[in-house]
């Protein structure tokens, strides 16, 4: 029975907390049973059908796999050169994922503007023989990747939450165009260990740059 793995990641952009990847693998009975449940590209869902969408995913699919990359391994690679990046530290942590559920198939929604050097990277990595697919917004075209976008999403807000709970702070959504989160870290950038410090929008509250000079990063 021939078996695809859809993958995807939850949390590129923010300026505070992890970055998710999922990995879910299904056969082709089970992928249509995530069509007929009405996956889509986790964006597309209010927080409440992800959420009611989690639990039932999990318990079609054959296998998932979920990878936390906390903000230090981030900051370990941003900025660093050619040699290693954001994409690339994606990319290898799609290859322990895909190592792990041994798929016939493996499609990514890929970040990098050149799918075809992704899926090269990816393809020279895996063990045995696995098909890679790798495209822009595969989580919109693929159920498999829509299901591990809503996996990954909903994992992600949770540890959000866990994070503010835990500190008993409220940041706003971590990205770095939201007002509340900008006065967050103006306030307490050297306070805590959740902060994407390589980020040039921390790097830039830090200084207290204005606001209207603030980009998103990778």
């Amino acid at each position: 029975m021939a078996f695809i793995c859809g993958l995807d990641e939850a949390g590129r952009g923010p300026i505070i907390g992890p970055l998710v990847i999922c990995g879910v693998l299904a056969n082709e009975k089970q992928e249509k049973e995530l069509v007929e449940m009405g996956v889509k590209d986790s964006k597309m869902l209010t927080p409440i059908q992800r959420e009611r969408m989690f639990d039932k995913i999990k318990t079609i699919v054959e296998k998932y796999e979920i990878i936390i990359i906390e903000p230090k391994e981030i900051d370990a690679v941003v900025g660093k050169g050619k040699e290693t990046n954001l994409n690339w530290l994606e990319a290898d942590k799609s290859v322990e994922i895909i190592n792990k559920l041994k798929p016939n198939t493996a499609i990514l929604d890929c970040p990098s503007v050149n799918t075809k050097k992704y899926s090269d990277y990816v393809k020279a990595k895996i063990y045995g023989r696995v098909d890679i697919i790798a495209e822009h917004k595969a989580d919109q075209t693929y159920p498999i990747v829509s299901a591990a976008s809503i996996l990954a999403k909903v994992t992600r807000d949770d540890l959000i939450q866990q994070l503010k709970k835990k500190y008993n702070v409220e940041f706003g959504s971590g990205y770095p165009s939201d007002p509340l989160t900008q006065i967050f870290i103006q306030k307490n950038w050297n306070k805590y260990d959740f902060f994407r410090r390589s980020w040039k929008t921390y790097k830039a509250l830090v200084r207290g740059k204005s606001q209207t000079k603030l980009f998103k990063d990778e």
